[in-house]
């Protein structure tokens, strides 16, 4: 018999609203916009009370993805693994970087030769 694997329904933290309806999403590999549209719509349909209640109520049930690493924990993972020294050359390097693009924008003397091969 071959063992199938299965995705256990989480509720995601990248959802709107408590996630249940991004995690139905994922769950069943969806687009999450179309599956907050027909729950909006079931909510709708069922009366305001009863649907938001159950939607709650799954807010409350289902548990949020474990597995999932916020943006900020990743930041600042990586922010405490460099040195002061490899943030300064990164720094210097950005400097560089910024003051050429500064250079080529500003420069006075193409603007004026723009400027006059256009009026030839």
């Amino acid at each position: 018999m071959i063992a199938m694997a299965t995705k256990r329904l989480y509720r995601s933290p990248r959802g709107k609203i408590f996630g249940v309806c991004t995690g139905l999403a994922e769950w069943r590999d969806l687009p999450a916009d179309p599956v907050r549209l027909i729950v909006f719509l079931v909510v709708l349909a069922t009366g305001i009370f009863p649907g938001a209640l159950i939607y709650l109520a799954a807010a409350l049930v289902i548990p949020m993805n474990p597995g999932y690493e916020s943006s900020s924990t990743i930041y600042r993972e990586q922010e405490t693994t460099q040195s002061d020294e490899e943030l300064k050359a990164e720094y210097e390097q950005l400097k560089k970087k910024v003051e050429k693009m500064e250079s080529e924008m500003f420069n006075k003397e193409r603007d004026w030769d723009d400027r006059f091969r256009e009026g030839q």
